[in-house]
């Protein structure tokens, strides 16, 4: 590839899709909501193992090629922008194949606090209340505050995955790839926090209109049958509220955010914290 690449990961409904509307506005970017990439390159992955009988034909370097040929292939069209930006919560555990492949690849991880990420989620299905949301795989699942929570919680799935892998690459040998970035702050100080990224990525700054966001996915929140999953609103702010949890529930996740502790990681943050307030390492 002739383009530099650069993922963005990290937890739902924490502003990953935000900060892609909002770096497409640089002409030399690429940037959008979570790509099919990670996908493909986790089945492919799967073709080529041991599962295969004719996996033994398959040398360590044809595997990297054809790895490397999703990129490719996908980003074909883009092929005139400098920076792809590709989104995917699965790349947090993926970092070692990431270093295989792009050495010089950054990772984004957007992050906010768990409590109010079920929050959020939880809204969205009220909000669609003559819906059945596809997040949930039964009725049962789906039928209380207390049941949904609790799947999303789990490993495989939407909050639990991107949770335990967040928290692989935070503490990973390659974590001072990885620049954390708090979704209140990134909400409040847009500003700051865009030219922070910018220095991270050691790319030349550029003045982004943070009155005037554009992006919604419409026809893969219908397929999730979850209405504005991935709608950004026009303007970037910070817009506080009483959260819809019980407070029991509320109290289970507001502990988690784990990023805002010391630790001996080497990532670089960006989070609400007065002591997390900038880039560091």
């Amino acid at each position: 590839m002739q383009n530099q690449i650069h993922f963005i990961s990290g937890l739902p409904r924490s502003g990953s899709t935000l900060l892609g509307a909002i770096l497409q506005q640089n002409p030399r970017f690429h940037a959008g909501m979570s790509s099919p990439v990670g996908g493909l390159v986790e089945q492919m992955l799967i073709a080529m193992s041991e599962e295969n009988e004719f996996s033994v034909f398959i040398s360590p370097e044809q595997k990297r090629q054809l790895i490397f040929s999703i990129f490719t292939t996908y980003y074909q069209p883009q092929a005139d922008k400098a920076v792809i930006f590709d989104t995917n919560r699965l790349w947090c555990a993926k970092l070692s194949l990431i270093r295989e492949l792009f050495p010089e690849a950054k990772i984004i991880c957007c992050v906010r606090n768990i409590a109010w990420i079920m929050d959020s989620i939880e809204r969205l299905i009220r909000r669609n209340a003559f819906d059945v949301s596809l997040l949930f795989n039964n009725p049962a699942e789906r039928a209380t505050i207390y049941s949904r929570t609790e799947a999303l919680s789990q490993g495989g799935r939407l909050v639990g995955f991107a949770y335990t892998a967040l928290k692989e690459a935070f503490y990973s040998e390659d974590s001072h790839k990885l620049l954390i970035v708090d979704y209140d702050l990134l909400a409040k100080r847009p500003d700051k926090t865009i030219s922070l990224i910018y220095q991270f990525l050691g790319e030349e700054p550029f003045h982004h209109n943070f009155d005037n966001i554009k992006y919604d996915a419409p026809e893969f929140d219908l397929k999730l049958n979850t209405k504005d999953l991935h709608k950004v609103r026009q303007k970037v702010e910070f817009q506080p509220r009483q959260t819809i949890l019980p407070p029991d529930l509320f109290e289970r996740y507001n502990s988690l955010s784990f990023w805002e502790q010391p630790s001996p990681t080497r990532a670089n943050l960006i989070v609400a914290k007065p002591k997390y307030s900038t880039l560091h390492n």
